[in-house]
């Protein structure tokens, strides 16, 4: 995936956290993610692109991970993430 802007209209973009809190997928509207875990602010960063339900994230270091939205939740390497009210950009 190049590091390019592009335009991700799609109803996934926002804040996406476990029900801990721990972890947490901010998708940007312009391809761009970030990700928290705990205490650790921008532990991940990268691009990604969502295909239908379907999405793939290439971090800034070239690490590659993908996920599934399935009824409003985001299962992505063994977690599950629910969209955060509010969040949407």
């Amino acid at each position: 995936m190049e590091k390019e802007l592009i335009n991700n209209s799609h109803p996934y973009v926002g804040m996406w956290v476990t029900t801990d809190g721990y972890i947490r997928h901010e998708l940007l509207s312009n391809g761009r993610y970030d990700e928290a875990r705990g205490n650790r602010e921008s532990a991940y960063q990268g691009n990604y692109i969502v295909t239908e339900n379907h999405i793939e994230y290439v971090d800034d270091t070239g690490f590659t991970a993908n996920g599934d939205f399935i009824n409003g939740v985001l299962y992505h390497a063994g977690m599950v993430l629910y969209l955060e009210e509010g969040s949407k950009e």
